[in-house]
């Protein structure tokens, strides 16, 4: 599907509401923030990664790649557990990249329809390409429309830029 300019428009938007979010990550090296946003274009559910409500958030343990990765939730899943309400037909937008191919998954079970996320611009043979791939998979399987828009948001945002 082909967005229009005003879809381009609102979705640019929220992949800068995407990458404001992100900051919020404590995790030194991959900071991810998500939006899911309804056919109305409503904000319905925001989320970033880290590790979980009233767990020790201590940089230790972002920085042993292993305690990280078995601990922290990611944005994408954050978003869609802090939903107030159904999230089914909704849009999601993350930032850096496209989602992991396990919230793949779990975004084809509740029902979300849609996902922007920029492009990647990770050197080739970087983890995310082949997570990407899967993921890729995953959505066309499912019917989910992935849109990946050469976007180049740079933001100034208390005095930290924040470049894709």
């Amino acid at each position: 599907m082909i967005s229009t300019p005003r879809q381009l428009k609102w979705d640019i938007r929220f992949l800068e509401l995407a990458a404001f979010i992100a900051r919020w990550s404590k995790d030194p090296s991959t900071k991810v923030g998500a939006v899911i946003v309804d056919k109305d274009l409503r904000i319905v559910s925001a989320g970033f990664n880290g590790l979980p409500r009233d767990v020790q958030d201590s940089p230790d343990r972002y920085d042993d790649k292993n305690k990280k990765y078995s601990m922290i939730v990611h944005g994408e899943l954050n978003a869609i557990l802090f939903a107030p309400r159904s999230v089914h037909g909704c849009t999601l937008y993350t930032w850096p990249f496209a989602p992991c191919s396990v919230c793949a998954s779990l975004i084809v079970q509740v029902g979300i329809t849609r996902v922007v996320a920029p492009m990647c611009t990770k050197e080739p043979g970087h983890w995310i390409h082949e997570s990407i791939e899967r993921t890729s998979v995953t959505f066309i399987e499912a019917g989910v429309e992935l849109v990946l828009p050469k976007v180049n948001l740079t933001m100034q945002v208390n005095s930290e830029v924040v470049n894709a």
